[in-house]
């Protein structure tokens, strides 16, 4: 075998030089040589002492270093040659797992051999030591977990399997709880099929040993303190899971497939989503009476979708339910082997699970591996040998198990949750099981597969395999298993029943328990109503100003950080806030209220463009000073510069959103186009889930927007792809250009009674404008403005009203400004979606003498929310008459700085021409 420890052409008198430089200091010779003296002064204390390796026979001495090569081929490489395969012939490798592999020989069998230490058995034949390993690498468990490069952890794994073999003593009553889980598996699965032929269910069938294992994860996380589980899966498997683990009951599911529908509420458009996308939430009590709350994220069929959304649950009750006691819940989330290997999400959670903004304590990782993916055979599937190679990128062990054996699943779940709970790291297990039909029960896999699907059909269910071996050994008749069986589908045959009595139902889990307690939906048009509650007293302020602009004397900070505060704190006294001001006051006053502000992004504690500055780091020394952290309520306030990715982390921040509705909550694109990489989260969770789950959410995204020549990879948030996202106030689209209206856009978020997702297009090169500031009193008298009109000119005057938001405003102010037009208004719309119609109408009913309401936009025509205006007003009193936009385009923007600038000035002489 490969990457072997020992020297198998080793003379005896080297091997003597290390022993006795082993002797005086066991540190001077190479780790596992310290194993093999240890063995071997352990086997000459038990049968006479000896003074030197080299006074042993040359030739055993070399033996022992080649049964100790054996002992580590096989914990390194056994898993390649396991019986983990409930259907086909595994893969061969070499080298093999001969004996003449290590050096060794059926005539050495019965030698005795000092090197049986290694494994706890003491000085013990070749015959003994071998079947040890071979039972413990080689049966229904495959162990990695070598790659680990912590010895300790290496240790606790190879002591815990090798102790018992990998192979579990499980109590009759054990065994009769993990017959039953399989039995419910397998005939809920078969009733289901049977009274909803050709339904879409997306069986569990060939892998309903996940249903014991999640059990056995609850039971023995319940034993070493796990207090909650959150779950994350696809759709395989869900509804099964959802019954038999989770509690749903059985008259609901069949209800669902009878197509019931849940009772509508008027003020809450709600379109629902396929049962096999839902979530659900539970308690659950142990056999022991521990209680223990189940969360399954609800989940569209983007398989791997909900992998950061669960991470961030969890991250989120981490710190404000468990106060930091990441022990006291844990994530599952349950992969297909197809999606592990293939969704590129999966490697960025797996990069986030050791990282101080993100970690939860690890994830239990199950994957349920049917060896085909839709139609695709895993040879086409993955280049790595397993599904679940993305585990060494963390060094996380990964146990392979036969599904078939109900018995090793639930051990070495049982392992795992335990070293999950010790080690606070991520473990995988790799349900090796099969797919008895197709994708979906219409689909004919012998289409692709029929030579897989011919064994298949001979092959019995996970629960026939475990009843034949209990019947075997003695510890069952086959009576008691005919007799559950029949007892749990006459249980299901009247759940049936009952089910065909429901008009209605009823939701399972309201939305507005537990942490939402207090919130409710929006109502119709409430989402557009402005509120006073933002605002702040004048003291409050000022203090809060003070002490974020205040630097520690006794710290030295770079001296562009002092003149940076220096210049903040003269802000206070000139009564002029800038952006970063703006922003950073809105979470002073936040956290001096009690909430909790968490913010993520790359790069967000400077900020892309260094006007943040919330982490500042001393001169002389990595360490950091965090000016919010140092007020009232400063601890709740976290901010972290994440990884290189946008897809995990919304997803992430989206889950943590979801889990603490009294947080604000942010995400910050380096760029707004960035976001692109994270549009699945937006399509199926921001925009969609309270249609689709009434699941209400209130992230907030930062997305810097404006087109400043800056290319087309750094100009446009793509405005027009959120407002075609747009219907029933599902959230909230904003383009401010003040300080004062983003500060009270930020704080609105969490003193309404109700959450939705903001969507906030940031400036860049406002964030210095001289122009952009706010004083004092619109801070502490103000509210947020969904529209801001022209204070420059008299209504009377006014033959032309143009409509803008963002940055565009301050280039036409310009103009404005320079040609003295006092003709023409400027009007900005700084809340994009919902519309502000009501204040659209007061400004159309000003300029009543207006004959041209032209709405300019900086973003290419097909861009933008030209198109989305222009379709939504057509019609109606406020429609515009005109539209002013660089033309049509495939690319955002020119990556030309000359082209751009004739552009931009192109559309300021339209729009005052």
């Amino acid at each position: 075998m490969d990457n072997l420890t020992y020297l198998s052409n080793a003379d005896s008198a080297y091997v003597d030089g290390l022993y006795q430089s082993y002797k005086q200091d066991p540190q001077s010779v190479d780790f596992g040589w310290q194993k093999f003296f240890e063995g071997f002064d352990f086997g000459q204390n038990a049968g006479g002492t000896t003074s030197s390796v080299g006074e042993a026979t040359p030739e055993h001495v070399l033996k022992e270093i080649n049964v100790l090569n054996m002992i580590n081929g096989y914990r390194d490489r056994g898993h390649l040659f396991t019986h983990t395969n409930p259907v086909r012939e595994r893969r061969k490798y070499y080298p093999g797992k001969e004996l003449e592999t290590f050096g060794l020989a059926e005539t050495d069998m019965n030698t005795v051999f000092n090197a049986g230490v290694e494994v706890g058995l003491g000085p013990a034949t070749l015959k003994d030591i071998r079947q040890l390993v071979e039972d413990t690498y080689c049966r229904s468990i495959g162990a990695e977990f070598k790659y680990i490069r912590n010895p300790e952890k290496i240790k606790w794994l190879q002591d815990r399997m090798e102790a018992d073999r990998n192979m579990p003593k499980f109590s009759l009553d054990t065994k009769k709880r993990i017959l039953n889980k399989l039995n419910h598996a397998v005939a809920f699965e078969n009733f289901l099929g049977t009274k909803f032929l050709g339904q879409k269910r997306f069986s569990l069938e060939g892998a309903e040993s996940l249903i014991p294992a999640l059990d056995s994860v609850i039971e023995k996380g319940a034993e070493i303190g796990i207090q909650e589980f959150v779950i994350g899966m696809a759709h395989r498997g869900r509804l099964n899971v959802l019954t038999n683990i989770m509690g749903k009951s059985y008259k609901s599911v069949f209800s669902e497939f009878e197509g019931k529908t849940y009772a509508d509420d008027p003020e809450v458009n709600f379109g629902g989503d396929v049962k096999y996308h839902l979530g659900f939430s539970s308690e659950v009590k142990t056999n022991d009476g521990k209680t223990v709350h189940l969360s399954l994220a609800p989940n569209p069929s983007h398989l791997e979708t909900v992998d950061p959304v669960v991470e961030g649950m969890v991250r989120s009750k981490i710190d404000f339910k468990y106060d930091g006691d990441s022990s006291k819940i844990a994530p599952i989330l349950i992969h297909g082997d197809a999606a592990i290997a293939g969704q590129g999400v999966v490697y960025e959670v797996t990069q986030m699970s050791k990282l101080d903004g993100y970690k939860t304590g690890g994830t239990v990782h199950i994957v349920i591996n049917n060896q085909i993916g839709f139609t695709t055979n895993y040879k086409d599937a993955r280049s790595g040998t397993y599904c679940t190679d993305v585990a060494k990128i963390t060094s996380s062990p990964v146990f392979h198990v036969n599904g078939d054996d109900a018995e090793a699943v639930v051990y070495a779940i049982n392992l795992a949750v335990e070293y999950r709970q010790k080690y606070k790291t991520d473990v995988f297990i790799d349900l090796l099981c099969y797919r008895r039909f197709g994708h979906n029960e219409a689909d004919e896999p012998k289409f692709t597969q029929p030579l897989l699907y011919k064994i298949i059909e001979k092959h019995p269910n996970p629960k026939e395999v475990y009843a034949k071996k209990l019947i075997a050994e003695g510890s069952i008749d086959e009576a008691y298993s005919k007799t559950i069986e029949k007892e749990f589908k006459s249980e299901l045959q009247a759940k049936f029943e009952d089910a065909k009595t429901v008009e209605v139902l009823t939701e399972d889990i309201p939305m507005f328990k537990g942490a939402w307690e207090g919130l409710r939906p929006a109502k119709k048009g409430e989402v557009s109503t402005t509120t006073d509650k933002t605002k702040v007293s004048k003291e409050t302020f000022l203090k809060l100003a003070k002490e974020i602009t205040t630097l520690p004397s006794d710290k030295k900070f770079f001296r562009k950080i002092t003149r940076l505060f220096e210049d903040r704190a003269k802000m206070i006294s000139s009564d002029s806030y800038d952006w970063a001001m703006g922003e950073l006051m809105a979470y002073a006053t936040l956290l001096d209220q009690g909430n909790r502000v968490r913010i993520s992004g790359q790069d967000v504690q400077r900020g892309t463009f260094s006007h943040r500055h919330a982490v500042l780091t001393l001169e002389d020394s990595e360490e950091k000073y965090v000016p919010l952290a140092n007020i009232k309520g400063g601890d709740k306030f976290s901010i972290y510069n994440s990884l290189l990715s946008e897809y995990a982390v919304l997803g992430f921040e989206y889950g943590y959103a979801s889990s603490n509705p009294n947080s604000l909550t942010v995400w910050e694109a380096q760029f707004g186009d960035f976001y692109n990489g994270a549009q699945i989260i937006v399509d199926q969770y921001l925009s969609s889930a309270e249609t689709k789950w009434k699941r209400s959410n209130g992230l907030v995204m930062m997305l810097p927007h404006g087109m400043e020549g800056q290319g087309p990879e750094h100009s446009s948030a793509r405005i027009e792809r959120f407002l075609e996202l747009c219907a029933d106030e599902n959230m909230i689209l904003a383009n401010c250009t003040l300080p004062a209206n983003y500060f009270h856009l930020l704080r609105r978020q969490l003193v309404r009674e109700f959450r939705k997702p903001l969507v906030v297009f940031t400036p860049k090169s406002l964030l210095r404008h001289p122009k952009v500031v706010s004083p004092l009193k619109d801070f502490t008298e103000g509210a947020f403005q969904e529209v801001i009109d022209d204070a420059n000119v008299a209504a009377k005057d006014v033959k032309r009203v143009l409509f803008c938001s963002g940055k565009v405003y301050y280039d036409l102010l310009e103009k404005q400004e320079a040609d003295k037009r006092k003709d023409v208004a400027i009007v900005r719309l700084e809340q994009l979606f919902p519309i502000p119609t009501e204040q659209l109408k007061a400004v159309r009913k000003k300029y009543n003498k207006a004959k041209e309401f032209i709405w300019v936009q900086e973003e290419n025509e097909n861009m933008g929310a030209w198109s989305y205006y222009c379709r939504k007003l057509m019609g109606t009193e406020i429609a515009f008459t005109g539209f002013v936009a660089r033309k049509e385009s495939g690319s955002t923007a020119t990556g030309y700085m000359k082209q751009h600038v004739a552009q931009q000035a192109e559309i300021l002489n339209k729009s005052f021409e």
